[in-house]
């Protein structure tokens, strides 16, 4: 199985062609990923992953249609992309991104369908993202606060996100992260 971690940074992944252009990580692959195409093949990876990238690109939706190119058909492209409702907190974030982003690989979608076909497998909105990161920042009790009361809005979340992203998310403070899997259709 040929997989790809695009924009790797610091977190390089086994049995991955791990890709990052500004990693002092020595990445396998180093590439502006602003820079198109690609360096890659067309229908070459069965899976693409891409953890907290796309917020810090140009132009998510030609990132979009590269990932689709390199893919096999019925592969999947796997992103991790900060909520909208705290997706700024970073000053290198150049966009935010909602429950809605994958309307736009819908081919029965009128309001911009991007011209790349993609499935949702998987959505899923997490409210304590990262926690990889946290249990570094917070003493031990905080951080399993953070995992419980996250565990416990993430359930609620999820029985519909659409409502949560746009009625509810704003009185819990917002969403950490938005999770979607998506299966290349060509």
């Amino acid at each position: 199985m040929n997989k790809l971690n695009l924009g790797c940074g610091e977190y390089k992944k086994h049995g991955y062609v791990n890709v990052d252009n500004y990693s002092v990580s020595n990445p396998d692959i180093r590439h502006d990923l602003d820079d198109f195409p690609y360096p890659f093949d067309s229908d070459i990876f069965d899976l693409v992953e891409a953890d907290h990238l796309l917020e810090h690109l140009e132009e998510p939706f030609n990132v979009m249609k590269e990932l689709h190119r390199i893919t096999k058909a019925g592969g999947q492209i796997r992103i991790r992309v900060p909520h909208f409702s705290r997706g700024f907190a970073h000053a290198e974030h150049k966009c935010g991104f909602d429950v809605t982003f994958p309307l736009y690989f819908d081919p029965d979608f009128k309001g911009g369908y991007q011209g790349v076909a993609l499935e949702v497998a998987k959505i899923r909105l997490r409210w304590f993202a990262q926690p990889y990161l946290k249990i570094t920042l917070f003493p031990r009790l905080i951080y399993t606060i953070g995992i419980t009361v996250g565990s416990i809005i993430d359930f609620f979340a999820n029985i519909s996100p659409l409502f949560c992203s746009r009625c509810w998310c704003f009185l819990i403070g917002g969403f950490e992260e938005i999770e979607i899997h998506f299966r290349v259709r060509k």
